[in-house]
């Protein structure tokens, strides 16, 4: 490169040799490439988050306080968590001993339970027995929801009547209310939030304006819990 030339001077003269030149520079210097997809990295998830922040705020009342769901731990709590989860998702059966950690230990919780069947038509028919089981016995659902998430095997539609017939819900009852208020708006609304907030997987929550994507453990949870509590933020 002469005196006064420019990298686009030369770019522009000759391509190739331009080439040449960044090339060799990388393999001398591959770390760089590294430093390059972690900033790639960085502004993915700053644009997933902004994204997800700006459709937390839009649709407040469907993530809070739908009909859809069921609140457990304190309904008056300062700090709540909703949890996407499919009952056939394995990461979802262990993530249920982070929540239940959570509420024996944080008197202030509120959670919200949001079913985002996505694992096959076994966790679509799971969830509509679910719903049905919600609206019938809403006072035992938490009960149904641990037996059946924490049941071995595949989630469908004769084990999740199997976990309502053991709750004292007949299979009658059941597909009585399946047929008369089907679950496609409460579905409908899971696939819409979780398109809105960039999920694609189970277990994902929202806490505060984040949203978190995986099983992240309690003591993650707990301490974005305690940000919001302290600065209004999952991040101080």
């Amino acid at each position: 490169m002469t005196r006064g030339e420019t990298t686009t001077d030369v770019a522009a003269s000759s391509p190739s040799a331009f080439g040449d030149q960044v090339k060799n520079y990388l393999l001398a210097n591959p770390e760089i490439m590294l430093e390059v997809q972690d900033a790639l990295e960085r502004k993915q998830d700053m644009a997933r988050q902004q994204q997800a922040s700006a459709a937390i705020e839009s649709n407040g009342d469907a993530l809070f306080a739908s009909s859809h769901d069921i609140t457990v731990g304190n309904p008056d709590g300062d700090v709540t968590i909703v949890e996407f989860f499919d009952y056939n998702c394995g990461y979802c059966k262990r993530a249920m001993a982070d929540m239940d950690q959570i509420l024996a230990t944080d008197s202030n919780v509120r959670f919200v339970l949001k079913e985002l069947p996505i694992l096959g038509d076994a966790s679509l028919q799971a969830h509509r027995v679910s719903d049905a089981f919600r609206k019938i016995a809403p006072e035992k659902y938490l009960d149904f929801h641990r037996a059946l998430l924490g049941s071995e095997g595949r989630a469908d539609d004769a084990k999740a009547i199997a976990v309502a017939q053991s709750l004292g819900v007949s299979e009658d009852d059941i597909r009585k209310m399946m047929a008369e208020n089907p679950s496609d708006e409460a579905v409908r609304e899971s696939y819409q939030l979780a398109a809105s907030l960039g999920i694609n997987g189970t277990p994902s929550y929202v806490v505060g304006k984040e949203a978190l994507f995986g099983a992240l453990g309690a003591e993650l949870l707990q301490e974005k819990v305690a940000n919001v509590r302290a600065c209004g933020a999952t991040v101080c």
